[in-house]
């Protein structure tokens, strides 16, 4: 399917539109992103917010206890873990918990599922904060949000048109490795009119979140199409992308290779040295991440 700017455009906007009764992220969680996102704000206002979710409240104590922060000792009252946290890690820590009801679905077929795809997401999200704490980047809680809402735009096709994406899933030739022979970007135009790059991009604004996170859901296949001062966390994503998809039983449907771009990683300054070191601490991280997100 051959479609112009404005149609493609059009295409994904109706979708979004159309899964917007599935694909919402509770209220709490939509305020709490508004009010991070306000310069104004102070962590007492957060905390007037999360105090009215006694499960957002223990799931929050819960990270900051756990050893993905690797914080000393036992954090007991919200305040303090706000406090510890700061607030832009509170709030993915509220997106992260919203996000985890929203990758359901069941199998689509024998090698793909929405399960799958969460698994990998959140494998995507653990080497991400690895690679940022490897390069010291100081983005670790954002790169950890930036790798779990990557593929988003897989989870609108699916909500929008199961049978179509059953389709571009069967087209993709997955072998028993769960390697693709065709681009999966490529046939989603075809099918759809646009791929989950654009869905992703679009679910995102309609949330309301950071054009960061807007960028890593429409470039993590093409962060280098991005302004060099917007590529960062984009080129993050794309390498975590493809060392999780490389991982044994790693979900990489949307990867014919999982080789790195040397731009990307020339971006990072991102050495040979570093991935082999990234990579040794993942199986760990993803460990750490499966306890925060569950």
């Amino acid at each position: 399917m051959s479609v112009s700017t404005e149609q493609r455009e059009q295409i994904v906007s109706n979708a979004v539109r159309e899964i917007s009764h599935i694909a919402t992220l509770p209220e709490i969680t939509l305020k709490i992103v508004e009010l991070v996102e306000d310069p104004k704000s102070t962590a007492q206002d957060l905390h007037k917010v999360i105090s009215t979710d006694p499960a957002l409240c223990s799931r929050i104590l819960k990270v900051v206890n756990s050893s993905f922060y690797g914080l000393p000792g036992q954090i007991g009252s919200i305040n303090r873990a706000i406090v510890m946290l700061g607030l832009n890690a509170v709030k993915n820590i509220a997106i992260a918990a919203s996000l985890a009801k929203l990758f359901r679905g069941g199998d689509l077929t024998p090698r793909f599922s929405a399960k799958g795809l969460w698994n990998h997401s959140n494998a995507t999200a653990s080497t991400c904060k690895v690679l940022a704490d490897t390069l010291k980047l100081g983005l670790g809680d954002e790169a950890f949000l930036a790798g779990l809402i990557h593929d988003i735009g897989i989870m609108v096709e699916m909500q929008f048109d199961r049978n179509r994406l059953i389709e571009v899933v069967e087209q993709l030739g997955l072998n028993d490795e769960g390697v693709p022979a065709a681009d999966m970007l490529a046939l989603e135009d075809q099918a759809f009119g646009a791929n989950h790059q654009d869905f992703g991009a679009c679910l995102c604004q309609k949330w309301k979140f950071p054009k960061t996170f807007v960028q890593v859901a429409g470039y993590h296949h093409r962060p280098m199409d991005l302004a060099p001062e917007n590529r960062t966390l984009s080129c993050l994503v794309n390498v975590a992308d493809r060392i999780a998809g490389g991982l044994e039983g790693g979900l990489r449907a949307d990867l014919v290779s999982v080789e790195h771009d040397p731009a990307v990683l020339d971006h990072l300054r991102l050495s040979n040295e570093n991935i082999a070191k990234a990579k040794a601490r993942v199986a760990d991280a993803i460990k750490s991440g499966e306890g925060l997100l569950g």
